[in-house]
């Protein structure tokens, strides 16, 4: 997560370092029974990696937060608030999309990446990217500063994003015959899915 490197840089600041730092670790600590059996884990991995997305988007939040407060010496609360509604609507507003496409078809077109209107992530973005635009220019004049904080609103986009993962496990959860009818190695361990392999090999050898 290169969201971090921010948050304990100079200025540093002891409570963002705290708000990021907790769903960071737990973040981390999940990660390694991927690292473990990947394959057998290959349906609880989509809900990771969504929540991996919101994790990273807001820790992107956070440094905002941090450029705005800290940085930039902003003052009470409507930015925080301003940055909290953009987040919200933000992630809010890419998984509505993904829903809305996810049920209008199969898990087949999904993996075909057919279902998500890119046209209308291209207006969220945009819209998520400008209210970030205005919020700095509100609190600065320096170009920098509003330099790091557009691509720090299009890292998000990207972070924000995966955070559809989380309906695409909800939609396996649902669905699970299904993805199990189109790829049957889903959730194997590895040496079940070569044991398949080479079930397939010796059969179609024996039709030979």
């Amino acid at each position: 997560m290169i969201g971090i490197i921010p948050i304990i840089g100079e200025p540093f600041s002891l409570p963002f370092l705290i708000a990021a730092i907790v769903p960071i670790a737990i973040i981390q600590i999940w990660a390694i029974i991927y690292l473990i059996d990947p394959y057998k884990n290959e349906k609880s991995y989509y809900l990771f990696f969504g929540i991996y997305g919101v994790v990273n988007t807001y820790v992107y939040f956070l440094v905002i937060q941090k450029l705005l407060y800290v940085n930039m010496g902003a003052t009470g609360l409507w930015p925080f608030i301003t940055g909290v509604l953009l987040f919200i609507l933000l992630i809010v507003g890419m998984n509505w999309m993904n829903w809305k496409s996810l049920y209008s078809g199969t898990y087949h077109r999904l993996q075909q990446k057919r279902t998500i209107p890119v046209s209308w992530i291209a207006i969220g973005g945009a819209s998520y990217v400008l209210g970030q635009i205005v919020l700095s220019f509100i609190h600065t004049d320096s170009t920098l500063s509003i330099f790091l904080i557009v691509c720090i609103s299009f890292l998000s986009l990207l972070t924000a994003f995966f955070s559809i993962y989380i309906h695409r496990y909800l939609f396996i959860c649902k669905n699970l015959d299904i993805v199990k009818q189109l790829y049957p190695e889903f959730g194997l361990p590895k040496s079940e899915r070569y044991k398949r392999k080479n079930k397939k090999k010796r059969k179609k050898e024996g039709k030979r």
